[in-house]
C-alpha cells in the first residue's frame, strides 16, 4: 500500500496537466454528440433522468476516494487501443448521424484515459461510475419508436388479460381496448417506457448498493423490466374498471395522474419488496445491518511497475490521438459534399395518369424541425368523391450532422396515432427493382388510415432503418455523398372497405409516382 500511495503522490503536476488537457479535448472531440445528448433529455421525458447520473457517477468516485488513491498504477498502452476505438466509433457516428455510436465512444475514451494515467487497477475501481452514464445515453429514434410501439402492444393485451381475469368483457383490436361503452387507446405514452429507463438506472443503482451475492443483485436489476410491464399493465387494467364502473369520465384524470410519479414510486416499491423478501427468507439482516454495509470496493493492487519515476508518455500519446481525432472529425465536418444536380420538388407534377393532386404545405415551425431542403405534400384523387393518396416526400441534401428523415414510427404517435398493425410490403413497378416499404395500419379517434413509406437514397431504396444508415455511412466515407429522401403514401381505410381495397388503391398509386421521382431524388 505505501507504494501505491507513493506513486499516487509522485503523479507530477505534469500529468495531472496532460490528463486535464486530455479531458478538455475528448470533451472538444464528442461535443456534438454530448449536446445531442442534454437535447434529448430535455425533449423526452423517459430520459430526463440523465441529468442526475453524470451527478451519481461523480459521488461514487468521490465515494471511492480513498480506495482510488491507492490503487493508482502504472500507464497501461492498452489506453491507446481505448482510445483509437473510440476515435473510430466517433468518426463512423459523424458520418452516420448514428449518436449513439458517439456517446458511446465518449465512455470509451475515458476508459481510455483511466488507463493511460493509472493502468487497468484505476480502472477496475472507475468502470463502475463510467458505466452508470450508459443509462444516461438514449435509443436511436428509429429503435425507441419501434419498442414503444411493441411495449403499447404487450401492455395492451396483458391489460386485458387482467381485466377479463376480473370478470370484464373486452375487445383487443390492436392498441384500441374496447370497452363497449368507451374506447381505450393505449398511446405512446401508455407504452411504459418513461418508467423503464428510470427504472433501470434505479433498479442498477440499488442493486450496486445492495451488500448481496452478485446472484442477488443480478435479481433486483434485471426484475425491473417485468416490473415495468406488469405494472403498466395493472395500471391500464384499472382504467378499465374504472370506466365500467364511474363512466369514460374517469379515463384520462385516472391515466394523467397515474402516468408520473405514482407509478414509478409504485415500480420501486416492489423492488424494494423484493429485497425483504431476499433478507426475510435468505440473509436474514436487520434494516440497521443493511444501512450499516454500503459497500466499499477493496483497494487494488496497483498495476505494473511501481518502483519508479512514470513516464508521462502514454498522456502525451492519448492528447495527440485525441487531438488528432478531433481534428480530422473538425476537417469532415466542414468537406464540401458532393451534391448532385436535381430538379425541386415544388416542380413535381399534379398530374400523375388518371390521379389529380391538390398541393398542400406544412407550417413552417414544422418545415423547421424536420429540417429538409426541400419537400412535396400533396393529396392526390382519381376523381370527385373518391379516396385520395397523401403523397410526401422530404428531400435532405445533407445528413450530416444529425439531420436525416424523421421515421414515420416516430413522428406518427406523435400526431395522436396509434400504430395497430406493422410489416412490410413489396410493390412492383415497371421500371426498376421493386418497392419495398414499411407498411402501418394507424388510427385515431375512429379513424384508420394505411400508410407506406421508404427511404429513397442515393439510387437505393431501404424498408430496413438499420440498411438505410448502413449504407449512408458507406456513402460517406466512398462516395462523399449523404443525401437522400423519405417518400410516405396514405390512405384512409373507409369503415366499410377492406383493407385490401385501400393496399391496391396505394400500390397503383406508388407504381405511377416512383418512377417520376429520379429527376427530384438522385441517383
Amino acid at each position: 500500500m505505501s507504494n501505491s500511495l507513493t506513486l499516487f503522490q509522485r503523479k507530477s503536476t505534469q500529468q495531472n496537466t496532460l490528463l486535464l488537457l486530455a479531458m478538455v479535448l475528448v470533451f472538444a472531440a464528442y461535443w456534438g454528440g454530448l449536446t445531442e445528448l442534454v437535447g434529448r433529455w430535455h425533449r423526452q421525458e423517459e430520459y430526463s433522468h440523465g441529468y442526475f447520473l453524470p451527478l451519481v457517477s461523480l459521488w461514487i468516485i468521490w465515494h471511492r476516494r480513498a480506495v482510488l488513491a491507492q490503487s493508482v498504477g502504472a500507464p497501461s498502452a492498452w489506453g491507446l487501443v481505448f482510445i483509437g476505438l473510440s476515435l473510430c466509433m466517433l468518426i463512423l457516428g459523424e458520418f452516420s448521424a448514428i449518436f449513439l455510436l458517439i456517446q458511446t465512444g465518449f465512455l470509451v475514451a475515458l476508459c481510455g484515459l483511466v488507463l493511460c494515467y493509472g493502468g487497468w487497477s484505476l480502472l477496475r475501481l472507475t468502470v463502475l461510475p463510467i458505466g452508470v452514464l450508459l443509462f444516461a445515453i438514449p435509443l436511436p429514434y428509429f429503435v425507441d419508436s419501434q419498442l414503444s410501439w411493441r411495449l403499447q402492444l404487450m401492455s395492451s393485451s396483458m391489460g386485458v388479460g387482467i381485466l377479463r381475469v376480473l370478470g370484464y368483457s373486452v375487445y383487443l383490436e390492436g392498441n384500441v381496448i374496447d370497452l363497449g361503452v368507451y374506447k381505450l387507446q393505449v398511446i405512446e405514452a401508455c407504452s411504459g417506457l418513461r418508467y423503464l429507463y428510470p427504472l433501470l438506472s434505479i433498479g442498477f443503482l440499488m442493486a450496486y448498493m445492495y451488500p448481496a451475492a452478485l446472484r442477488w443483485r443480478a435479481v433486483i436489476f434485471l426484475s425491473t423490466i417485468p416490473i415495468t410491464v406488469l405494472t403498466n399493465s395493472f395500471r391500464i387494467a384499472m382504467v378499465g374498471v374504472l370506466v365500467e364502473r364511474w363512466g369514460s369520465g374517469m379515463a384520462d384524470g385516472f391515466l394523467h395522474y397515474f402516468e408520473g410519479w405514482v407509478i414509478f414510486l409504485l415500480c420501486q416499491l416492489v423492488l424494494l419488496g423484493e429485497i425483504w423478501l431476499i433478507e426475510r427468507f435468505h440473509e436474514r439482516r436487520s434494516v440497521l445491518e443493511l444501512q450499516q454495509e454500503l459497500p466499499m470496493p477493496a483497494p487494488v493492487a496497483p498495476s505494473g511497475r511501481t518502483d519508479k519515476q512514470q513516464s508521462p508518455v502514454m498522456l502525451w500519446a492519448c492528447a495527440a490521438m485525441v487531438a488528432a481525432g478531433f481534428g480530422l472529425v473538425w476537417h469532415a465536418g466542414n468537406r464540401v459534399e458532393v451534391v448532385p444536380a436535381r430538379q425541386t420538388l415544388t416542380t413535381f407534377p399534379l398530374q400523375l395518369g388518371e390521379w389529380q393532386a391538390q398541393e398542400s404545405s406544412l407550417s413552417i415551425e414544422v418545415e423547421q424541425a424536420l429540417g429538409f431542403d426541400d419537400y412535396v405534400l400533396a393529396d392526390y384523387n382519381r376523381g370527385p368523391g373518391t379516396p385520395s393518396v397523401n403523397f410526401y416526400v422530404a428531400y435532405y441534401a445533407s445528413q450530416r450532422k444529425g439531420v436525416s428523415p424523421h421515421s414515420p414510427q416516430v413522428c406518427i404517435p406523435g400526431g395522436g396515432w396509434v400504430i395497430s398493425s406493422l410489416g412490410k410490403v413489396v410493390v412492383p413497378v415497371a421500371q426498376g427493382q421493386p418497392v419495398e416499404a414499411v407498411r402501418l395500419i394507424i388510427s385515431k379517434g375512429g379513424q384508420r388510415q394505411l400508410v407506406y413509406y421508404w427511404f429513397d437514397q442515393r439510387g437505393q431504396r431501404f424498408a430496413n432503418e438499420y440498411e438505410m444508415k448502413w449504407h449512408l455511412l458507406v456513402d460517406a466515407l466512398m462516395r462523399n455523398r449523404t443525401d437522400g429522401a423519405l417518400v410516405r403514401v396514405v390512405t384512409p381505410i373507409d369503415s366499410a372497405e377492406d383493407e385490401r381495397a385501400a393496399d391496391l388503391r396505394l400500390t397503383q398509386f406508388v407504381q405511377v409516382a416512383q418512377p417520376r421521382l429520379a429527376p427530384y431524388v438522385p441517383h
